[in-house]
């Protein structure tokens, strides 16, 4: 296995984590509970953040930027109508 595709799942593994994390968040019937998940959620999106900008800079992950006229469509579907 080469080095992208060990990024590729160690990425993948990580925001499967921070679902996981999510759920249990929000399931927590205690604050303490609730509050260990919350911190498992900010350590683990630290970590993917840190594996997305090593595979950025390998341009191994390539973002590809939406046209502004379909977002200008989005916006204007949701924007508030009061």
């Amino acid at each position: 296995m080469d080095d992208k595709s060990i990024m590729e799942n160690l990425l993948l593994t990580t925001k499967g984590a921070i679902d996981l994390y999510m759920h249990g968040a929000i399931e927590s019937s205690t604050a303490n509970v609730r509050k260990a998940f919350s911190t498992a959620i900010d350590d683990t999106l630290c970590i993917g953040d840190n594996i997305y900008q090593q595979m950025s800079a390998k341009g191994w992950y390539q973002n590809d930027s939406a046209p502004q006229q379909k977002l200008q469509q989005i916006r204007q579907k949701f924007s508030p109508t009061c």
